[in-house]
C-alpha cells in the first residue's frame, strides 16, 4: 500500500480545496406573483410552475 514520504503543505490543501466552496442559489422571478423564489421551484405563494397552476391557493 502506497504511503506518502512528505506531508502536503497548507498551500497546496488550500489550492486542492479552492473549488470546495459554496454556492448562493440561483433565483428567478415568479412569473405569476413576481416572488423570488429558487429555479425549478413550485412558488410556495401563487403555486405557479413553468406557467400552470399547479398547486391551488387555500384563499380559492
Amino acid at each position: 500500500m502506497a504511503v506518502p514520504k512528505r506531508k502536503h503543505s497548507n498551500a497546496r490543501t488550500g489550492t486542492r480545496r479552492s473549488h470546495d466552496h459554496k454556492e448562493a442559489k440561483q433565483l428567478t422571478s415568479c412569473p405569476g406573483c413576481s416572488q423570488k423564489i429558487p429555479t425549478h421551484v413550485v412558488c410556495p405563494n401563487c403555486g405557479h410552475y413553468m406557467g400552470r397552476q399547479i398547486v391551488k391557493n387555500k384563499e380559492e
